[in-house]
């Protein structure tokens, strides 16, 4: 078995003692479910791919990548599934 040499590292060990692999990532062609993009984000923050490489592969926008790295900074996995937006968001200030 070959294996794709990689300029980066192929595992990143998280906070909680989980090992986060290259094979744990997505396929480019994913649904997304919070558990998915929460994958993503920690594979980014932990030098396990880079952010331009994750916007490239998942054709993802700047934005739409920063509100999920602010939403799993600020509230952890709960805040990326789409049906609890609402509880999550910020009211707005007139």
């Amino acid at each position: 078995m070959f294996v794709k040499k990689s300029s980066g590292p192929r595992t990143a060990t998280l906070p909680d003692g989980r090992i986060l692999t290259m094979a744990d990532l997505p396929p480019s062609d994913t649904r997304w479910v919070a558990s998915r993009k929460e994958v993503v984000v920690l594979a980014i923050r932990h030098g396990l791919i880079t952010r331009d490489e994750a916007l490239r592969r998942y054709g993802l926008s700047d934005e739409e990548l920063d509100a999920w790295e602010q939403a799993v900074a600020k509230h952890g996995r709960k805040a990326l599934k789409v049906t609890s937006l609402q509880r999550f968001r910020q009211p707005k200030v007139d």
